[in-house]
């Protein structure tokens, strides 16, 4: 991976609180042991700052290769800080502990209303409520706010005021999943690293809703209404995207037009039934490609359309096909289980045995098909060295 999205990651995980959280919560229909090695691998620290905590970079560029980004996670924690005192300025409905003067939590009280934000807040955790709509002029305090967390209320898109949300500069994190949005907020901030809208009811992300957002580096629109067509150009520009989640939404067809920064793509759960040619060569770091639970036939899928040398991990499980489709040798995890397959391709996955070519498949799930152990040709293990888990029923 280049140097830069190493600098990337550590600026989404600059500094750490006490409260800082792992998490794991594996794609659908997959579960084997070899998923679940790979999604240990697979991190996303959920964490909270402020100004008077030292930076962890150098520690996370220590540990880097043993971190990348969970699908899925929630802000179900209990902060540490609760049972201390809360600065005297805070709303009364919320705390703000005084070893974090910059948070306040709000989170999980039955709150209709966002309360009165004090000036000097920068971290805003209202999830876990009832709040229907976002007044003016209830950030006014705090135009520097940097996270501002509203999982999980009741709001809708007509109930969110002009000059709200985008007058919010510098937010880094805007976290809206699990409302009754049909369509995205207006943003203006340059400084945004995350947007999580998962769970909404957005038909389309249009064109230029993150224009210049060029230190973007996840979004998430997984569990929306989103089609193909509703999501043209919505993510051009984006220079620094490092995830991109549109599973379980209505895609006939992969987005066009992903950076080419882009290491993971999640759509898992659509009505995919095709991928273009020369699809996967526009983006040369993606390494990890979930296509599960589509409609992908073997005419969908164009030879070697897989067959790039970046590419770590690829899920078509929950598909149609009738063959393992031609992949790089590189690939360390390929999960084609309940399909129609019926032979086992090996020169689709080894092109050439020998002591210097073979291929660095550890994980291979074939459950579901019409394969036993019997199906796999004599070679198959010169090919498959260093493969820990081969699954066929």
């Amino acid at each position: 991976m280049p140097a830069a999205n190493f600098i990337h990651i550590c600026r989404a995980l600059d500094v750490l609180s006490l409260d800082a959280m792992l998490c794991r919560q594996p794609a659908k229909g997959n579960s084997s042991k070899g998923l679940m090695e790979r999604e240990r691998k697979i991190f996303h620290s959920v964490c909270h700052c402020c100004e008077t905590m030292f930076s962890l970079r150098s520690v996370l560029l220590a540990g880097l290769f043993s971190l990348c980004i969970c699908q899925y996670y929630d802000y179900d924690y209990e902060p540490a800080a609760q049972s201390m005192p809360s600065s005297p300025n805070c709303a009364l409905e919320c705390t703000c502990p005084i070893n974090f003067p910059s948070a306040m939590y709000c989170d999980s009280r039955n709150l209709k209303n966002i309360p009165f934000v004090p000036t000097g807040i920068k971290y805003l955790y209202m999830q876990n409520n009832l709040i229907e709509e976002i007044k003016t002029g209830v950030f006014d305090n705090v135009t520097d706010l940097r996270w501002l967390v509203l999982d999980h209320n009741n709001i809708t898109s007509d109930k969110i005021q002009s000059g709200t949300i985008d007058k919010l500069s510098k937010l880094e994190k805007l976290l809206f999943s699990y409302n009754k949005l049909s369509k995205p907020p207006s943003i203006s901030s340059k400084s945004l690293d995350e947007v999580k809208f998962i769970g909404n009811q957005l038909a389309t992300f249009p064109s230029g809703t993150l224009s210049g957002m060029e230190n973007l580096t996840t979004i998430h629109l997984g569990k929306n209404k989103l089609t193909s067509e509703g999501i043209t150009g919505a993510f051009k520009g984006l220079k620094s995207l490092m995830l991109l989640d549109l599973s379980e939404n209505k895609l006939k067809k992969l987005p066009a037009g992903i950076p080419a920064s882009l290491l993971m793509l999640y759509a898992d759960n659509n009505d995919i039934e095709s991928i273009p040619k020369d699809y996967l060569a526009k983006l040369p770091l993606l390494q990890y490609l979930r296509l599960s639970h589509n409609k992908l036939a073997d005419a969908g899928i164009p030879g070697g359309v897989f067959n790039v040398s970046a590419l770590l991990e690829l899920d078509l499980s929950f598909n149609n096909l009738e063959s393992i489709p031609e992949v790089n040798e590189s690939l360390e995890h390929l999960y084609l289980q309940v399909n129609k397959i019926s032979k086992f391709d090996l020169p689709n996955i080894c092109k050439f045995i020998s002591p210097v070519n073979y291929s660095r498949l550890r994980s291979l799930r074939l459950d579901g098909n019409n394969l036993t152990h019997n199906s796999m040709p004599d070679d198959a293990s010169s090919c498959l060295r260093q493969a820990s888990e081969i699954i066929f029923d």
